[in-house]
């Protein structure tokens, strides 16, 4: 399987229409205005790449998605292997160009189902299908607006959220609008000093001043151990019922302290132990390798003694050479 980019313009006021024949994929829905307020419809954030793929981490590992990634981030994770994605602008070994461009929801919507078409390729018949959109990152609560704008175009189309979990207030405001939250249960030896995403690239993008609604969440980064404590136990009051379609996702690389893994598990058992589980072996980046089997064992069995639902389950796209 070959990753499947857009190459759909959708113009530069995102005019259109979601049913003609120039639609690449049916079911976008066009919806009133008030029904989402007009500062989020005219949102427009960095979209770093728009690609189908599988999902490669979670509940639904291996489930086809179109992915949509925003640009900035703050964070600083150790084993982060989207770097590329912390700043605004243009630039990174990994920077794939031509999909990096403010995009309006409506904008963001054509070329989701644009990428659909494409996925089909040559296959008789095909238009492509539509396929949950998972919203990742970068960060992608620093642009709350352009999700609330753009969950209600997908037409029926689920909206998954991938977020670090440092950023609850962000989180509240999604959650009527996202039908799966991936929520990162950080650890405080993973995480070096945030660091203001608009100065991470010396080519950064300004924001389009001419377009209203870009302005960024403005809740500020956790700076430490304390701070991401409060955070994460804040996401997990919002995640915490049985009816909440949530993940909580736990790293673990070769330098992970097991006491920093039992704090989060309790948190989980204490605020959403509903809450699935995911520990996950840290895929090999620059100098931070997986962990030993004794620690993936160790993790494992604090979560079952807690009574959580808990899967151990590595990132399927880099085995499989996936995007």
């Amino acid at each position: 399987m070959s990753r499947q980019r857009s190459g759909a313009d959708p113009g530069a006021n995102g005019s259109g229409s979601a049913d003609g024949e120039g639609m690449p994929s049916a079911g976008l829905a066009l919806p009133r205005p008030a029904e989402f307020g007009v500062g989020a419809a005219n949102a427009a954030a960095p979209v770093l790449e728009v690609f189908a793929s599988i999902q490669g981490e979670g509940p639904y590992v291996g489930e086809p998605q179109v992915f949509l990634r925003t640009r900035g981030c703050a964070l600083r994770c150790s084993y982060c292997d989207t770097p590329h994605s912390w700043a605004l602008g243009p630039g990174g070994a990994k920077s794939r160009g031509e999909d990096s461009e403010w995009l309006t929801p409506f904008q963001a919507a054509l070329r989701i189902a644009a990428v659909e078409a494409e996925a089909a390729g040559d296959l008789d018949g095909a238009r492509g299908a539509p396929r949950t959109v998972s919203w990742t990152g970068g960060e992608p609560l620093e642009w709350v607006e352009f999700g609330l704008g753009l969950a209600p175009l997908l037409g029926g189309r689920r909206l998954h959220l991938e977020t670090s979990g440092g950023f609850p207030g962000a989180l509240a405001r999604v959650l009527g609008v996202v039908d799966h939250v991936s929520l990162d249960l950080k650890l405080p030896g993973d995480m070096r000093s945030p660091r203001p995403f608009e100065a991470a690239d010396s080519g950064a993008w300004p924001l389009p001043a001419a377009i209203p609604g870009t302005a960024r969440s403005g809740e500020a980064p956790p700076a430490g151990p304390e701070d991401w404590a409060r955070a994460r136990r804040a996401c997990l009051q919002l995640l915490a019922g049985p009816e909440r379609d949530a993940a909580g996702k736990l790293v673990l690389t070769a330098t992970t302290a097991l006491h920093e893994v039992a704090d989060a598990l309790e948190d989980v058992a204490e605020l959403a132990p509903e809450l699935t589980v995911v520990l996950q072996p840290a895929t090999a980046v620059g100098q931070v390798a997986g962990p030993e089997s004794r620690m993936v064992d160790e993790a494992r069995e604090l979560a079952l003694e807690l009574g959580l639902s808990v899967r151990v389950l590595p990132q399927l796209h880099p085995l499989l050479g996936l995007p």
